[in-house]
């Protein structure tokens, strides 16, 4: 039987992981958590999805698409019910239980999620998104080597997947192996210029190795292509205090505490930079 897994592409979360070692703050993967969109669960959407399946009841990628859509609206009982049933009508089928891996996740059921991914390998031993999620939670964990053998598989199964390079970037820091993460980071930007997470890790790894104005850089190529980043924001300021330039560094950490007034790293960066 030839492989479900490429048929439909599952959403997976990257969670954030901080570099407290060297004064860099966490960086979040290129989807972050699962961006949950009410839209996508609108009774229209729900409606359209749900007559794909009453033609074809038996077909269990109808129900993963259906319950992706309940997923990405937050409406995990039910997202959870579709995928069950996906999987009760092909239990070889890779995607449903990646994807089912997921809600457990925002559910906070970590054992869940990661015999889920366990399953999703054994079902399709080259379905590199199972290893990006079951990678994530080994970082999660603080279990960084066993995280980047995952990476380095997703990796090496789809060259053309930024959030494994990314991901990998972030393990590979975590480890302390700033120049393999500045590789990593950089494929993730080549495969995905557009967005700002590559950017904001990447210049983690360069502030760590002390060169100040690299990480600069990246960091304001990170606000700009979000400028509600208050992580990147932070991150622009520690570099520009780095360089000794408090008076911007200042604002970059108002920014950023702006953004979010709970963000303890801002507000420090701001303490330390009053007055410039």
């Amino acid at each position: 039987m030839k492989p479900r897994s490429a048929r439909f592409w599952p959403f997976i979360a990257l969670l954030a992981l901080g570099l407290g070692a060297c004064q860099s703050v966490g960086s979040g993967g290129l989807s972050s958590q699962l961006t949950v969109d009410p839209d996508t669960g609108s009774e229209a959407n729900i409606a359209s999805l749900t007559a794909v399946i009453e033609r074809n009841p038996r077909d269990p990628a109808a129900y993963n698409v259906r319950g992706a859509a309940y997923g990405k609206a937050g409406q995990y009982r039910e997202a959870l019910s579709d995928f069950n049933t996906a999987l009760q009508l092909d239990p070889g089928f890779a995607p449903a239980y990646a994807n089912r891996a997921l809600i457990h996740r925002q559910r906070g059921d970590t054992q869940e999620a990661f015999n889920d991914y366990n399953r999703a390998i054994q079902a399709d031993p080259n379905y590199a998104t199972a290893y990006v999620g079951r990678g994530t939670v080994y970082r999660q964990q603080g279990r960084f080597s066993e995280a980047l053998a995952d990476y380095n598989t997703a990796t090496r199964l789809d060259s053309t997947d930024a959030q494994a390079f990314h991901n990998r970037g972030l393990a590979q820091q975590a480890l302390g192996n700033h120049q393999a993460a500045i590789e990593s980071f950089t494929t993730a930007i080549g495969l995905s210029p557009l967005t700002s997470e590559p950017f904001n890790g990447r210049g983690q790894s360069y502030l760590a190795l002390g060169d100040y104005k690299t990480a600069l850089d990246d960091f304001n190529e990170a606000v700009k292509r979000n400028r509600s980043s208050f992580i990147a924001w932070t991150n622009q300021g520690l570099a520009l205090e780095a360089l000794g330039d408090r008076k911007k560094a200042f604002a970059s950490f108002a920014r950023a505490a702006n953004i979010n007034p709970q963000y303890d790293p801002a507000r420090q960066g701001m303490q330390r930079t009053t007055g410039a």
